[in-house]
């Protein structure tokens, strides 16, 4: 395998095992570790493990086989598949019983050459496996998050075991909201440390050298670039609706003067749906080139300087404005957000904030018109919604902060309707859900006796 070798360098007296998903995950490993977030090369020995999550990962193409992966590969000693050793178990999956874990160490640690030397590991995603059996594998490494997107603002999808828990000591994370701090694992008391954004940009040079930018016939300024993200697949759209939402990307970039467009899908996503945007691009008086190669979006950002980056909730679209100055629009979160199901979804937060600080592709004047707010601006509004929305996903994990987020629900009774659902603040008793008019009632004796007379004599009818 690209980048493995069987031997460690003689003096290094720690194992760290970094577990990787993604392209961007990778990425921002190797950015951390030459920043020196994970000390001296010389005093570890350092393994990736790359593994593929996807529903059929036997039909793309591994992470350690795409185009630049080289790159990622020189820091470190060894990369191993967890794919490969745990087949024919899916890693989205599976994870081992408490009880069996020391024979999966014993059995991990003699395929993969480890000896009896201590590990620590680094994982995205800890609330899901394969992060999550990993730390069961290993039970006794102290454990590092790192988080390659904007779920990392979010709190934390579910209630972690305590013994995991305690074992987190620092959460990694790329600044792509400057201004915004995450509350991932914020209940365990875990501090977030920004990965240099430099060290970052570097690494998505590198991931983009070996890899040509799609031919775009024209001249003139850069084309708009659509992405797909698949969303399908999560059960967030149906094929159809999806479709139909890169169709009005198309139609929305070409309103906007853009003739030029760049659709870069998401790997998993049928062919069938480019040809229809290469149809409807035609029918425009545009020409569509459609960006197939299995690498980031973001490698495009560089080499192409798309004049416009348009999607819908995905994380590229804030690495484009905030690492790279590019005007970025999204479409389609409105409906989302009323749409999506259970609130508590982790990637309410995504499109919460894509919605938020993003302007909406249909609206050419808020386009052509929006810069990406400043820090201290995200800080004094987005934060406050943010906060807003994560104690309301997860107010037991996030208790400390209802009563920010009763101030925030008092003082932007406009928004409520947009982010927050009114059973979702009923249940919790939170400000914004009865209208305010009628914020007498609950107070009100009479109205709660007639309230449970009718109650009482609907139930007696329905027996």
């Amino acid at each position: 395998m690209p980048g493995s070798t069987d031997t460690a360098p003689a003096g290094r007296s720690t194992i760290q095992i970094f577990s990787a998903c993604t392209q961007y995950a990778a990425a921002t490993l190797v950015a951390a570790l030459r920043s020196g977030m994970f000390g001296p090369r010389s005093e570890h020995r350092r393994v990736l493990v790359v593994s593929d999550t996807s529903p059929a990962p036997e039909l793309g193409t591994p992470l350690h086989r795409r185009p630049g992966f080289d790159a990622l590969a020189a820091e470190f000693d060894a990369v191993r598949s967890w794919n490969e050793f745990i087949s024919p178990f899916h890693p989205g999956g599976w994870s081992p019983r408490e009880q069996d874990a020391p024979l999966w160490e014993r059995a991990v640690r003699a395929a993969w050459d480890l000896g009896d030397e201590p590990v620590e590991l680094a994982c995205e995603s800890i609330q899901a496996n394969p992060a999550q059996a990993l730390a069961t594998v290993f039970g006794d490494s102290p454990l590092h998050v790192y988080a390659d997107g904007l779920m990392s603002y979010g709190p934390t999808r579910s209630r972690l075991d305590q013994l995991v828990g305690t074992r987190i000591r620092r959460l990694l994370h790329l600044d792509l909201v400057p201004g915004l701090k995450p509350l991932l694992l914020t209940e365990f008391g875990v501090e977030p440390e920004v990965v240099p954004t430099d060290a970052f940009l570097k690494v998505l040079g590198e991931l983009a050298d070996p890899v040509a930018a799609p031919a775009v016939p024209g001249d003139g300024p850069g084309p708009a670039l659509l992405l797909g993200q698949y969303l399908s697949t999560l059960g967030i759209l149906t094929p159809v609706q999806e479709e139909e939402q890169h169709t009005r990307m198309v139609r929305g970039a070409v309103a906007l003067g853009h003739t030029r467009i760049v659709f870069k899908p998401h790997p998993s996503a049928p062919a069938h749906w480019t040809r229809t945007l290469e149809e409807e691009a035609v029918r425009l008086g545009a020409t569509l080139t459609v960006a197939d190669s299995p690498v980031l979006a973001e490698t495009l950002f560089e080499s192409m300087r798309p004049a416009l980056v348009v999607g819908c909730f995905s994380t590229a679209l804030l690495t484009a404005a905030s690492f790279y100055g590019l005007p970025a629009a999204r479409l389609g979160t409105g409906p989302l957000l009323q749409q999506l199901s259970p609130y508590q979804n982790s990637n309410r937060i995504p499109l919460t904030i894509v919605d938020a600080l993003l302007p909406d592709l249909e609206d050419p004047a808020a386009v052509t018109g929006w810069s990406m707010p400043s820090p201290d601006a995200i800080a004094r509004g987005t934060a406050g919604l943010v906060g807003a929305v994560g104690y309301a996903m997860q107010p037991q994990l996030q208790a400390p902060l209802r009563p920010d987020a009763e101030r925030y629900l008092i003082a932007h009774r406009d928004t409520v309707r947009r982010y927050f659902k009114r059973r979702r603040l009923t249940a919790l008793g939170l400000p914004g859900a009865i209208p305010a008019q009628l914020t007498f009632i609950p107070r009100n004796a009479t109205v709660r006796r007639i309230a449970r007379r009718t109650r009482a004599l609907k139930r007696a009818a329905l027996r």
